[in-house]
């Protein structure tokens, strides 16, 4: 019964997190007339297996399907990225995301104000955030640490 309780606590939260995100993105970007394109970064592990089915995909879609955390540091998200490579079965994987809040319909947030951690500059993507993936290269010839490409799918 516990487990029931803390699903439908846990549903609670996730949904007034998106509201929050929703809210949030409207007051800062889509009532903002000057809202210029920029750039996010996102450094997380990958299994080789995925990884091998990402670079078949390049040009196509690729969903997160979870709340995303992004920084506007690129330092930052590299070393999370790094990080992973200590697992000998994970590549690092830098996403490098192209943002447009002039076309863009997919809602995020800036969250230095209420971050933790205010030194990352946090961009906050609400669940079911989509890209397009763009080219991929190895970051410093190193076959482990890739950096991909993306922009955020309109």
């Amino acid at each position: 019964m516990m487990e029931i309780d803390f699903i439908i606590s846990i549903g609670f939260f996730i949904r007034d997190l998106h509201k929050h995100i929703v809210k949030s993105h409207k007051e800062q970007y889509v009532e903002q007339v000057h809202t210029k394109p920029f750039t996010v970064y996102r450094g997380q592990g990958m299994s080789k297996a995925a990884f091998d089915q990402m670079q078949k995909t390049q040009g196509e879609l690729l969903p997160f399907n979870n709340f995303l955390s992004t920084s506007m540091h690129s330092q930052v998200s590299l070393n999370f990225a790094r990080e992973t490579m200590e697992s000998s079965d994970l590549i690092g994987i830098l996403f490098v995301m192209k943002i447009d809040p002039s076309i863009s319909l997919t809602p995020f947030a800036d969250t230095r104000n209420v971050s933790y951690f205010e030194g990352e500059e946090e961009i906050l993507f609400a669940m079911h955030s989509i890209f397009r993936i763009g080219s991929m290269k190895q970051i410093n010839g190193n076959n482990r640490l890739w950096q991909i490409d993306l922009i955020l799918y309109q």
